[in-house]
């Protein structure tokens, strides 16, 4: 079997991120509620807001990448209701996995346009955006996982390494 292509990659980080994002909401389950709208020192305050703030950003890329150029306020809470924002993020993971394994080989090779939150024309590779969508995930996803572990929980496993160790050991429970 050669390389992945860009297409299989992304479809893979898609599902990545998706078993990430458990993984934490696993660990953020064990908290006290009152502790995810309290300001942990976080770019977004709270842990709430940056988890929103994931979700909004990644809405926002998919967008872009759809052809559309939305406008978004990062500074008010879109899913104020935490179990609502936690099926929101999962949906959307879902959801951008499942859309990026309708799109043709040539999409991830090319380029798109649209506008910034500034307004400015941008150009960008697929592909790059891509790759900036999964990095700002697992960077945030790092922040929240951090003040978690301040909080108390255990430190919550999600480097990629443990995600292919996940699925290999589910290959193998399956054969």
């Amino acid at each position: 079997m050669g390389a992945p292509t860009w297409k299989q990659y992304f479809i893979y980080q898609a599902d990545y991120q998706h078993w990430a994002n458990e993984v934490l909401f696993e660990c953020l389950d064990r908290l006290d509620p009152k502790a995810l709208a309290e300001p942990q020192g976080l770019h977004f305050s709270t842990i709430h807001q940056t988890v929103d703030h994931i979700l909004v950003v990644s809405q926002l890329w998919r967008l872009r990448l759809q052809g559309e150029s939305p406008i978004v306020d990062y500074k008010r809470l879109h899913h104020p209701d935490w179990r609502a924002l936690k099926t929101a993020l999962r949906q959307e993971m879902r959801g951008l996995q499942h859309w990026l394994e309708t799109k043709p080989e040539a999409f991830f090779e090319s380029e798109i346009a649209f506008r910034s939150s500034e307004g400015k024309a941008r150009r960008n590779w697929v592909r790059d955006v891509l790759t900036h969508m999964m990095g700002h995930m697992v960077h945030h996803r790092g922040q929240v996982s951090a003040a978690a572990t301040r909080l108390g929980t255990p430190a919550p496993e999600m480097d990629y390494i443990f995600y292919k160790r996940a699925v290999d050991a589910a290959l193998t429970q399956k054969k």
